[in-house]
């Protein structure tokens, strides 16, 4: 068996839908091949624990969908029913006493809830939160959905404004440096700093500020999909067909054809070829890409030596989810009822010392002996993911891949996955006293060990596809030859979480490869760039 098409894109994750949606729309015949039986990646929604309790088992907080150009450019709410919540009160870090610190979208409910432990805090919160918004929108915002500029020369650029020099300010900056700067109160910099450093940043880091206003700013906007994430990943999926494009999934792939320096197309295992007229990209990690599907004998050696040197992120993920009989009901909504809608819990931490004693043990490969851990209950905002009157639950802990005392297979030992349920659910009764154990009609958890297993592109649970480090961001993502979606073959591109700009389904490295591949093989845009990218490119903040 064979076939023709103009473009073929490895993995049906994110990045490789949105590929595919825009190029297919620009008339492409396009094909994907994807390894698992579903398409989406991490925007799976799953009945993993009773019928009809919904889980989001990857991504549940979508961070830029406000800012991501798939969404207007495909109309995705108003002709594909994808519809966003945005919940009034995001983030609740309840304290053992009865008191809470919370986020709100709206800037002076959470000063207010500030000021309750420091008026100087409050203060400090809306004036970054106005810095960051500002840089947000003019500068870090539309950097997410163009191509990398080398580190020195942006550095430069940014040097020439104000504004800039403010982003290089915090780009000088450790996170833990930046939340002691400008917060006093220790438990409101422990939200902080968990908020800031949680999807990748170490708090100990600098390099890398220039993330921290991003984070700090999208503090306020996480979004739940309602019906679950898988509902985006199908609207993509439906343009795609809609288009004539088509996707082959249980796709066991053997290689990728590179015929004198051309990437050609993709064999099966079962000798099946996909012959691409145009380009093959791959939107699955760079050691599967080039190492074992082209092969180390087509590249130069010091080639083959980056992508060895490639480091997978710092820690992993966690998740307990679960099936509950009801929502809890939190001590701290006495003082303050909002607190049983928040969209997010930070539950577990007293103090900022236990946060930072917690990624320092995470560096060694170990586990606190009670649990930290960012908590949601999708079912709250969203009634569809559970049956009336229950609630669907999401207990997710960072957790190192590899544990000192018995290394990444004793995640899949059930005693010890017992036990980790056990002591997470310990944590959250504490918080919210009605959650007792029969209240509990099902868990189901996901340990490191089962993303990488489930995920194959996600190597050591590295859910981002790779470190969050200064030598392996920005145009060094994930090499200075390939951070721009091109690569030393010819016609093959990459444009999955491992290249600019990262993780986190932010849509930027499918967005970005999508122009790459239309500018360089010569097909022709039906999407315009979009404004705010076009108003910094005019203000000299990008290319």
């Amino acid at each position: 068996m064979s076939g023709q098409y103009d473009v073929i894109i490895i993995g049906s994750g994110p990045n490789g839908l949105a590929i595919g949606a825009y190029l297919s729309k620009a008339g492409q015949k396009v094909l994907l091949l994807e390894k698992r039986y579903e398409a989406g990646g991490g925007l799976a929604t799953e009945q993993i624990t009773l019928p009809d309790f919904f889980h989001n088992t990857h991504a549940i907080f979508h961070m830029m969908v406000d800012y991501a150009p798939i969404y207007p450019d495909f109309k995705l709410e108003e002709e594909y029913g994808v519809r966003h919540i945005l919940p009034e009160l995001q983030w609740a870090m309840p304290l053992p006493d009865g008191k809470c610190i919370c986020v709100y979208t709206d800037v002076e409910k959470t000063c207010a809830s500030i000021a309750k432990f420091s008026k100087k805090d409050a203060d400090a919160y809306r004036n970054m939160y106005r810095e960051c918004d500002e840089l947000m929108k003019e500068i870090v915002g539309p950097q997410t959905y163009v191509k990398p500029e080398p580190a020195p020369l942006a550095a430069a650029r940014m040097d020439q404004f104000p504004l800039g020099k403010k982003l290089t300010d915090f780009a000088e900056k450790t996170p833990d440096d930046v939340i002691k700067e400008r917060f006093e109160n220790d438990h409101v910099r422990t939200l902080m700093l968990y908020a800031v450093c949680h999807w990748g940043l170490d708090y100990s880091q600098s390099g890398l500020g220039y993330l921290i206003p991003l984070y700090f700013n999208r503090m306020s906007h996480y979004r739940l999909t309602a019906g679950g994430s898988h509902r985006v990943s199908n609207a993509l999926l439906k343009i795609i067909f809609e288009n004539k494009g088509q996707i082959r999934q249980n796709a066991q792939i053997k290689r990728i054809i590179v015929e004198n320096g051309t990437a050609k197309g993709v064999e099966l295992e079962d000798g099946t070829k996909f012959m691409a007229n145009k380009a093959v990209a791959s939107t699955i990690d760079i050691h599967q890409t080039f190492l074992k599907y082209v092969g180390e004998d087509k590249w130069e050696k010091d080639f083959v030596d980056m992508v060895k040197i490639w480091q997978w992120e710092r820690w992993s993920l966690c998740d307990l989810h679960l099936a509950l009989e009801e929502p809890p009901k939190f001590k701290a909504a006495e003082q303050n009822p909002d607190v049983n809608k928040a969209f997010m819990y930070v539950l577990g931490y007293n103090s900022s010392d236990e946060l930072r004693r917690e990624w320092d043990m995470m560096e060694k490969g170990e586990l606190p002996q009670t649990a930290g851990y960012i908590a949601s209950f999708p079912s709250v905002h969203d009634p569809y993911q559970a049956p009336p009157g229950r609630a669907s639950g999401l207990l997710s802990q960072m957790a190192p891949y590899e544990l000192k005392d018995g290394g990444s297979g004793k995640w899949l030992k059930y005693k010890f996955r017992q036990q980790i349920a056990e002591y997470q659910l310990a944590t959250l009764q504490k918080y919210a006293p009605n959650i007792t154990k029969d209240k509990v009609l099902w868990w189901n958890i996901t340990t490191p060990a089962d993303i990488q297993n489930k995920f194959p592109n996600m190597v050591r649970g590295s859910y981002k596809q790779g470190m969050y480090h200064p030598l392996q961001m920005g145009y060094l993502r994930p090499n200075q030859e390939c951070s721009h979606n091109v690569t030393p073959i010819k016609n093959l591109f990459v444009g999955g979480a491992n290249v600019w700009p990262g993780g986190c389904v932010i849509w930027g490295p499918g967005y970005v490869c999508s122009n790459t591949i239309a500018e360089e093989c010569g097909i022709k845009k039906w999407w315009k760039e979009p404004e705010m990218v076009t108003k910094a490119r005019a203000k000299g903040y990008i290319l």
